[in-house]
């Protein structure tokens, strides 16, 4: 996962505004003012601000979770609901019309929290520690949403996974998420991770063997692109950062909340 602009300060409106359900292509009060001329706001009490949101405690394990009577949770819950609402709206639509319809989800902050790396790394990032993070494969769930996962796929609907994990991090993506019960659709031909070495055929406007210049909007769009040329039509795609979720391809697009960094 590629973390630019990974800073704190740069989500302090997803406090507020990060669980807005989103259109496509509709920026929210959630996408970065990195630009802005005036004073941020000041990093501490931003922390404490977070810590508020997350209900964020240390549990026996010593591990930062978050609380299922926060703020957070309950802004998942009603993301949640009006997502299985659509999804029931959409089922009946494509059977009528005789389409194969499909969902895409995030991994990162979408169905597995980091809410104790990010806490434990005072929101900084490194690709070492990051790495021996992911492969612990021990994140907890974000709440509902692997739940949702198993929602749409038991009225019918074909579940992909479109993350900025790497390819030698699948085996940690797969083992996590069976723990947290999105045991839907894990195979290589549902799961599709970032491969710089051998990247697909269908990013070759971005990226060849050997050379990876894709942002994450060409990488992520490119790829539900390629899911919807194998002949499925996506009705949703969840994701925790804007990046996810522009560049089209998708009937209805919904934001996660994630204050803790931003992906460009």
């Amino acid at each position: 996962m590629r973390k630019s602009l990974r800073a704190a300060a740069l989500g302090a409106a997803c406090v507020v505004a990060g669980a807005a359900l989103y259109g496509s292509g509709v920026a929210t009060a959630g996408q970065s003012t990195a630009n802005s001329t005036h004073e941020p706001y000041n990093i501490g009490l931003l922390t404490k601000d977070i810590d508020t949101y997350y209900g964020t405690t240390l549990d026996s394990n010593g591990v930062y979770q978050a609380s299922a009577t926060s703020p957070y949770a309950k802004d998942l819950a009603r993301i949640d609901a009006s997502a299985k609402r659509y999804i029931d709206e959409a089922v009946h639509k494509h059977h009528q019309k005789g389409v194969k319809p499909a969902v895409v989800f995030d991994i990162d902050d979408t169905l597995l929290l980091s809410l104790d790396y990010e806490k434990k790394n005072n929101y900084g990032y490194s690709s070492a520690t990051w790495a021996a993070y992911v492969a612990q494969a021990n994140r907890p769930e974000v709440f509902g949403t692997p739940e949702l996962v198993k929602y749409a796929a038991s009225k019918g609907v074909t579940v992909f996974y479109n993350s900025g994990l790497s390819e030698a991090q699948r085996t940690y993506a797969v083992d996590n998420l069976k723990k947290v019960g999105a045991d839907v659709n894990l195979d290589a031909d549902h799961m599709f991770l970032k491969n710089t070495a051998n990247p697909p055929s269908y990013l070759s406007g971005c990226a060849t063997a050997g050379t990876w210049t894709c942002t994450t909007v060409q990488y992520k769009s490119g790829t539900r692109k390629h899911i919807e040329d194998l002949g499925y039509n996506i009705i949703a795609n969840f994701g925790d950062q804007y990046s996810d979720l522009d560049g089209g391809y998708a009937d209805k697009t919904y934001k996660i909340p994630n204050p803790t960094y931003f992906v460009s």
